[in-house]
């Protein structure tokens, strides 16, 4: 495995990384992390859920069972070669990026914490013990996993838009959509587990969706590691490792659903649905429109299986199915991002419509008139970026009303106080931080998709071309070797307003190891726009040719990323409150004898 995946001339960073670079590193990734995991998971409990524990162990330990055959029957990482090489073949040199050393790790992190809520839900089904416990014990831990796998998912899609030269960032390539299907189950079960906590309701629709959420991780893992479907992240094809990862997943589902089934009557709502103006209707359309999106490219991702079982023929599903479907899915999530959280529980007052909603709508409707001469030909970036004015509004509201109070309360200083308030209540407040981390992922989908401007043009020396408002000048061709590889770069001096403003080297690279070549962009980000170009041909004769691709709003997409990590890390350090309420929490379920 060394000697296929790592090279003495390749750095340290990236002798890491080459770990997880191929199959049987990746699977032994996988084992070590669940190990790891379960080990913090014994210390953390050591004291506590002495009920729990014992199956909890039993079903970690279970998984874990799986990948070391695995690992030792079919992948064999630790496998000799019959000869001693003078040099290994060395890394991909598409996986020799930044994004290589972060984007797997993220993700593996993201899969394997979701064994944890599934094996304290498991556990809760197994010994009828279905109160509130596994959730407090678990909250942390899916957390951790759905932060991870958001971290992932964001990583990858900056690893496409920067490494594989195409100018974009998400194609809805089978592995990418295995990694966003887990993330949008989680993303409702961390919504719908308050209404549990809150009303003791949505029981079994919890349970659901932490088997679904664990269940679609090794599913993701499936695609990647068996190569059954064609992707640009996939290993080679291994039919074994597909029929082994498949019999583990209808095992998951048989037990998992069929122990569910024997509790079911344990698991009755403690309150029904008062009113569909309320927050927990919100969060159950919510719940049903995260889960409708993950069953939509679930469907999209496996339909040339089913299409070659039915027909003998693989029909892929490409980018407009996806589109037309995500779109209006993700307006409807936007919305509801804002009436969420501020909506009342059981049912809404006309008073707590007006009190929320009523500035927050005159303000975003305010904003879209404002921004109707730019997007009146793109209705969608029109609906986005009106209802991003709309959530972000109810949020800086709710922010400044709640500071407000406790500085009339507290007698403190206005910053002060809006400090406090975020301190006091990191539960809440981070989920409001998470939520303008979102507004800010869809002001950058939204305008890089919409508006996005491409060109092609090919150039000699001296001569020039325009793009939007720029205007770019080939200056030299370049061709030079170095220790691995060649490398063929081009200048090209960029003007706006007839000024220089900077200059731009994209290259194409051919690795002699491996006798590949690979594009690197070159890129200028604003928060204004990208200007990505392209080195797509050049010639002996000095001229090249370039593919120049404009994205507006992009920065803000990863801007938002980083305002998500934020909300999700406050949000997962709760302050004293929330301890107070955790401890509670364990109390009233010690009375019931859930403990």
């Amino acid at each position: 495995y060394v000697a296929e995946h790592s090279a003495r001339n390749l750095s340290l960073v990236y002798r890491l990384s080459a770990f997880w670079a191929g199959q049987e590193g990746s699977l032994l990734l996988w084992e070590w992390l669940l190990t790891l995991f379960a080990v913090i998971l014994i210390i953390q409990n050591r004291r506590k859920n002495k009920e729990l524990m014992p199956y909890v162990s039993a079903i970690m330990m279970a998984i874990s069972l799986f990948f070391l055959i695995l690992l030792i029957f079919v992948t064999k990482p630790f496998r000799l070669l019959s000869f001693l090489p003078s040099d290994g073949r060395g890394l991909n040199p598409l996986l020799q990026n930044p994004g290589m050393v972060l984007h797997p790790p993220a993700v593996f992190l993201g899969y394997v914490g979701f064994s944890v809520p599934f094996a304290f839900a498991m556990a809760a089904l197994l010994t009828r013990r279905l109160g509130n416990i596994w959730i407090i014990s678990t909250r942390k831990w899916v957390l951790f996993s759905w932060l991870c796998l958001s971290i992932g998912n964001l990583l990858g899609a900056q690893w496409a838009y920067m490494e594989l030269g195409w100018g974009g960032y998400w194609a809805w390539d089978p592995v990418e959509n295995a990694s966003l299907i887990p993330w949008l189950t989680a993303t409702a079960y961390l919504h719908s587990v308050m209404i549990q906590e809150r009303r003791g309701m949505l029981k079994v629709w919890n349970m659901v969706l932490i088997i679904l959420t664990f269940t679609l991780t090794i599913f993701g893992t499936f695609l990647v590691r068996s190569g059954i479907l064609s992707s640009v992240h996939s290993f080679a094809v291994s039919p074994l490792l597909g029929t082994l990862f498949l019999t583990f997943i209808g095992l998951i589902l048989i037990f998992s659903f069929t122990l569910l089934l024997s509790r079911w009557s344990l698991l009755k709502g403690e309150n029904e649905l008062d009113s569909l103006l309320s927050r927990e209707s919100t969060f159950l359309f919510n719940n049903l429109i995260l889960v409708g999106a993950a069953f939509a490219i679930f469907w999209g991702t496996i339909f040339p299986l089913v299409s070659e079982a039915v027909r003998g023929t693989k029909i892929t599903v490409g980018p407009p199915f996806y589109n037309q479907i995500m779109i209006p899915i993700g307006l409807a999530l936007l919305l509801l991002t804002a009436i969420c959280p501020l909506i009342s529980w059981r049912k809404a007052s006309g008073k707590n419509l007006r009190k929320n909603f009523l500035y927050p709508l005159i303000i975003s409707i305010i904003g879209g008139v404002v921004i109707l001469r730019w997007t009146i030909q793109h209705p969608y970036a029109l609906i986005s970026f009106t209802l991003a004015i709309f959530v972000t509004a109810t949020i800086i509201i709710e922010f400044a009303r709640g500071a407000r109070a406790r500085k009339e309360m507290t007698k403190e200083g206005y910053l002060k106080s809006f400090f406090s308030l975020i301190t006091r209540n990191k539960r809440r407040y981070g989920g409001y931080i998470i939520h303008i981390g979102m507004v800010c992922l869809f002001v950058g989908i939204t305008g890089s998709s919409a508006f996005k401007v491409e060109k092609v043009q090919t150039l000699k020396k001296g001569e020039s071309f325009t793009i939007k408002d720029y205007q770019l000048e080939l200056v030299s061709v370049d061709s030079y070797p170095t220790q691995n590889k060649y490398i063929t770069s081009a200048t090209l001096a960029v003007y706006r307003g007839g000024k220089k403003i900077g200059s731009l080297r994209p290259e194409k690279n051919f690795y002699t190891n491996q006798e590949q070549t690979l594009t690197e962009v070159a890129l200028r980000s604003t928060l204004k726009e990208d200007l990505y170009v392209i080195l797509t041909q050049y010639s002996e004769d000095g001229s090249a040719t370039f593919k120049v691709v404009i994205s507006p709003l992009i920065m803000w997409m990863w801007l938002g990323g980083v305002v998500l990590v934020a909300g999700t890390i406050l949000a997962m350090w709760p302050g004293k409150r929330e301890k107070l309420q955790l401890a509670m929490h364990y109390i009233r379920e010690m009375k019931k004898g859930e403990v």
